[in-house]
């Protein structure tokens, strides 16, 4: 079915409208139209193909929320009128070690992510959020708690189990002290969940004008981490560091920063290795490791645990119609802390 879009058509081209066409409900799919999308960094690599491997016309968005408007036959998870979302992947083979053990992002076989990915079902890629309407498998897809702002839960698809799965699977909560590198769309939720799950809570950033948002959204500590002097005072106190940094950047401090046995953890992709003086890891036994997003059922336990705690993004809602200048406001952090789409723009042009 024809469905209106905004989509890049090259690597140079602005963002744009464009219209693609979604396949009919199949027995088990869930039609959804689309009320609002989040703005993600990775949009921005896809759209100007700095990865290499885009597919054009591409149209981004992996933070969908909308409200169903058709069911297939055998759904039985969601009916029409239920608020609906749609992360980062759409499907997987579902028969691999990593797709039966709830972590279909390492699918050995290979995910299907929102957009760009290789579309099983109507030939072609996928097409994302940045459009009025999106058809998905009931099993990819996800339901939120009514009560969050609908506009400021879209973030959490991405933004939000990108920093919860790590934070979950190191065990932050009452006892543990856990860090958290950046303040931006990623590292703003970092800090709320951090401190949502009753960790003592430290931010680190570079920019002295971020100390008071810090404090606002939860972080007990906030480290100007070129302070020689404030790093000094947390040394070797941590259990584990987030770090949501995508810029060249400096790990061995941080390292630096944690207890034996404590952990720095990736979730950011700088765009050249990260230099790293490996005693820092020997001497207190210390690790460091990646994560990526996290599974369907990680991420429908985080939204549940953002409905229970009230956890939501800190947004600035755009017209679609903006999304170009929205892309080199985020190329110069001038957002607090997630652009988010209105779709109902998309459909009024």
């Amino acid at each position: 079915m024809p469905t209106r879009a905004y989509a890049a058509q090259s690597a140079t081209s602005p963002l744009g409208p464009f219209s693609i066409e979604r396949r009919e409900p199949l027995a088990k799919d869930v039609d959804i139209e689309i009320l609002y999308c989040g703005v993600c960094h990775t949009d921005i690599h896809f759209a100007r193909n700095e990865w290499g491997f885009t597919t054009f016309p591409v149209v981004p968005g992996h933070e969908i929320l909308g409200r169903v408007r058709r069911v297939g036959k055998d759904v039985t998870r969601f009916r029409v009128g239920d608020l609906a979302a749609v992360g980062c992947l759409v499907d997987s083979c579902r028969e691999c070690s990593s797709c039966k053990a709830g972590l279909e992002q390492h699918c050995l076989k290979g995910s299907t992510f929102t957009y760009n990915g290789a579309d099983v079902h109507s030939g072609g890629v996928t097409y994302g959020g940045y459009a009025e309407g999106i058809v998905c498998d009931e099993a990819y897809t996800l339901r939120v708690p009514g009560h969050l702002d609908p506009a400021r839960s879209a973030p959490l698809l991405c933004a939000g189990i990108t920093t919860y799965s790590p934070l979950r699977a190191w065990g932050a909560g009452p006892g543990k002290k856990v860090g958290v590198v950046g303040l931006g769309g990623l590292g703003h939720m970092g800090v709320k969940f951090a401190k949502a799950f009753g960790a003592e809570t430290v931010l680190y950033t570079t920019s002295e004008s971020k100390i008071a948002d810090g404090k606002r959204l939860g972080a007990d500590h906030v480290v100007i981490s070129r302070d020689a002097d404030a790093m000094a005072k947390h040394m070797g106190s941590l259990d584990l560091i987030v770090d949501t940094v995508s810029a060249d950047h400096d790990i061995n401090s941080l390292l630096g920063q944690l207890k034996l046995d404590g952990a720095l953890v990736l979730v950011g992709a700088p765009p050249t290795p990260l230099a790293l003086n490996v005693f820092g890891l020997l001497m207190p036994r210390r690790r460091i490791a990646g994560s990526l997003i996290g599974g369907i059922a990680e991420t429908q336990e985080m939204l549940d645990f953002c409905g229970k705690h009230n956890v939501v993004c800190d947004i600035e809602l755009i017209p679609i119609q903006k999304i170009n200048e929205a892309y080199e406001r985020m190329l110069k952090s001038d957002v607090k802390y997630r652009f988010v789409i209105d779709i109902a723009s998309l459909k009024s042009r």
